[in-house]
């Protein structure tokens, strides 16, 4: 039986000023910028609610449980016994080990919870038993209520195939393609040739992202089949594949729809989720920049005639594929809460984890569409534990040893399921958490994010902040000239941080320059000294040496009350504010522009590591003897990197293609990595014979762990 305990009054307390009151993580104080805080006590639904999910999700749902007056139990893997979302909850249960397939997907584990605590009803969340029909009918032979749509609306739209077909019926917009499933490499390839290239393959019960590959040809056809299938497999254990024709250059927007179980059905608007790497979204907001009135209405119909077409009743999301010219076409539909809904709630006011809960209970809609606005605009950003400069972002692990939330600033929410001390590990998905902004106009909606995004302080692990900045600031996002290439057409040689202008320039050398100097004043005094220097003697100019990567500059520092002065190259750079060593944030102004920084690090070798427009640098500052005595110092020899396959991330080992004495081209798969459920196929980066193999199939490795080694 699953071990069953009870947070302490002590440890909720705790938790109660952060996690517990939801106005507090909202949008804003105005009623429309926010999701509803207030629920109608005379409404009876559920003494007590399971969430079977862990992380921002179960954090979220919990919340507004607790608005709503209903007790909670959290389920938890062993390596999660101490998480947030356990210590939010009333009651604990924990159902298993830490791989998913133990624990968060083991539906015994969970229905023995169930039956031990007396929760009435499930909030599945997202992911794992969401879109699970086997699951949704076990709960419903215990009598328990599963917060979310019957198990045929569940089964019709969670087969893309079925789907499809589904939707075609009810007169909805659908993609060209093959209307079955595909059982073979060569099949895929025949069915690719039919349809003409480029096509989309996919898994039939997928989602998320996993198990997506796009082919241009017949080779990467029998390549996307092999890896699509593995993925689907591990990730849904199912691995049927459909293929259909792939939009080119399409935008991502889905709708959001609401119903009940007495036919009445909602659109909520729509999301605009182009911003996406390996199929995976990463910026969203609400509304879209693209849609008209009459586009977004002919959307919102048909998410509602499909919905309709299998009597659903729940949130649910219609996705669509959205062409140049506003041609639509429906791509899926998602049974369960979209994890990027708190920009629908911004907009709208609606709590969707609230309704819910009360059509679950079998309420009708509180609304009519005529009831539906579009009050601001709304944007967020998924904060990953990942490395940006890796495709995009490949995942991180490690302990947050520092973590702040950007809550102080007005107009920001923040989803979360961590704290300071909490582990990313490989087993769950790298979110670190959903940060959203709101704004009366899309220009005020993205300042905020950008000021939220330089208040964000994370240690301990990689983070995609700097990519997330670039992309909100970017002349193409801020037009609204995006697009699901959007990151490849950018930054078609990867991602490489932000690229620095002559003035960012010396505002970076100088900021580094004022922190050093602060540092050393700070050095020269002595905590709780009452003595008076006879003769005190205070330099306030100072000559250093500036590094940042290969190149170095002489300036001339001076200080005056808590201003300096720097000088570089014949320009002035004042930089004002009082630094605070201790503190993770920097606000300076600098040449009149406010800035918002963060020192991550400072040695003894005078590097500073910092934070500056989202980006890290890493700046050394020394006096110009100390700079002249370096340049004697030798250089660490760069390791060959041609001969060697190190791990770009930590992750499974779940194929090795070659053996010591194999010949492999450039470009041939060596082995395939397995992260977060995603497969990433490493090849070799010349023609050379295999050394040794360092790995083998189930093996656990870390990021730069060795692999293989090449003559």
């Amino acid at each position: 039986m699953a071990a069953h305990s009870l947070p302490s009054p002590l440890s909720r307390l705790l938790f109660a000023v952060k996690y517990s009151p939801l106005r507090s993580r909202c949008c804003a104080v105005q009623r429309k910028a926010q999701y509803s805080t207030i629920s109608n006590p005379t409404e009876k639904t559920f003494d007590k609610i399971l969430i079977a999910n862990r992380g921002e999700i179960a954090c979220r749902v919990i919340n507004t449980c607790k608005k709503m007056g209903i007790r909670t139990v959290a389920v938890h893997s062993d390596v999660d016994s101490n998480a947030v979302h356990v210590k939010m909850a009333d009651e604990a249960v924990c159902v298993g080990s830490a791989p998913t397939s133990k624990s968060y997907l083991n539906m015994d584990a969970i229905m023995d919870a169930i039956r031990v605590t007396g929760a009435q009803a499930v909030h599945p969340g997202y992911g794992f038993l969401s879109e699970n029909k086997e699951f949704a009918k076990r709960l419903a032979a215990e009598g328990v209520a599963f917060i979310g749509p019957d198990t045929h609306a569940i089964q019709a739209m969670g087969d893309k195939i079925e789907s499809k077909l589904i939707a075609k019926a009810a007169k909805v917009n659908t993609i060209p393609g093959f209307d079955g499933v595909v059982k073979t490499a060569e099949e895929a390839v025949k069915i690719a040739q039919q349809i003409g290239y480029p096509v989309m393959i996919k898994a039939s019960a997928g989602g998320g992202g996993k198990g997506m590959r796009i082919a241009w040809n017949d080779e990467e056809t029998r390549e996307g089949f092999r890896f699509s299938s593995q993925e689907a497999a591990s990730s849904f254990g199912d691995d049927r594949l459909l293929i259909e024709k792939y939009i080119d250059n399409p935008r991502h927007i889905e709708i959001q729809v609401l119903a009940d179980k007495h036919g009445n059905a909602l659109w909520l608007n729509e999301r605009e989720c182009s911003i996406q790497r390996r199929n995976q979204k990463v910026v969203e907001e609400a509304p879209s920049t693209f849609l008209d009135p009459a586009t977004r209405r002919a959307m919102g119909e048909q998410a509602v005639q499909l919905a309709r077409a299998v009597q659903y009743s729940s949130a649910g999301t219609v996705e669509f594929l959205v062409d140049s010219k506003k041609n639509f076409y429906f791509l899926e539909m998602n049974t369960r809460l979209q994890v990027e809904h708190p920009i629908t709630e911004c907009i709208t006011g609606l709590d969707l984890v609230e309704q819910m809960i009360r059509v679950a209970k079998g309420y009708q809609l509180q609304h009519t569409q005529e009831d539906i606005p579009i009050d601001g605009w709304a944007v967020e950003c998924r904060v990953y534990a990942e490395d940006p400069y890796k495709s995009f972002g490949l995942p991180s692990i490690g302990r947050l040893s520092q973590y702040q939330e950007p809550l102080s600033l007005n107009k920001v929410r923040v989803d979360s399921g961590i704290q300071e001390g909490s582990e990313i590990s490989i087993y769950y998905d790298p979110m670190i958490s959903k940060l959203i902004t709101y704004g009366a106009t899309r220009a005020e909606a993205l300042a905020r994010m950008e000021d939220a995004l330089d208040h964000y302080v994370i240690r301990g692990v990689t983070h995609n902040i700097p990519l997330l900045r670039e992309i909100i600031t970017h002349p193409r996002f801020v037009s609204g000239d995006i697009s699901t290439n959007f990151l490849p057409e950018v930054y078609p040689d990867g991602f490489k941080g932000h690229q620095l202008g002559v003035d960012a320039h010396r505002e970076l050398l100088a900021a580094a320059a004022a922190l050093h100097v602060s540092a050393e004043l700070r050095s020269q005094k002595l905590l709780g000294d009452q003595r008076v220097a006879s003769a005190p003697v205070e330099c306030n100019r100072w000559e250093l040496c500036v590094e940042l990567g290969e190149e170095r500059r002489a300036v001339e520092i001076s200080k005056s009350g808590a201003g300096y002065t720097v000088e570089m190259d014949g320009a002035k750079v004042e930089v004002w504010g009082a630094v605070n060593l201790a503190s993770p944030l920097l606000p300076l102004t600098i040449n009149g522009a406010h800035r918002m920084l963060q020192c991550l690090s400072r040695d003894a070798s005078g590097m500073i590591v910092l934070q500056y427009l989202g980006t890290l640098f890493k700046v050394r500052v020394l006096s110009m003897l100390a700079s002249e005595l370096n340049s004697y110092m030798p250089e660490k020899v760069s390791e060959d990197t041609s001969s060697i396959l190190r791990s770009p991330m930590p992750g499974t080992v779940v194929a090795v293609s070659v053996k010591p004495g194999d010949t492999v081209a450039e470009g041939q798969e060596i082995c395939v990595i397995e992260a977060m459920k995603m497969q990433n196929s490493l090849t070799a980066v010349k023609q050379a014979k295999v050394k040794s193999v360092q790995c083998k199939p189930g093996e656990t490795v870390g990021e730069g762990d060795l692999l293989v080694e090449l003559e």
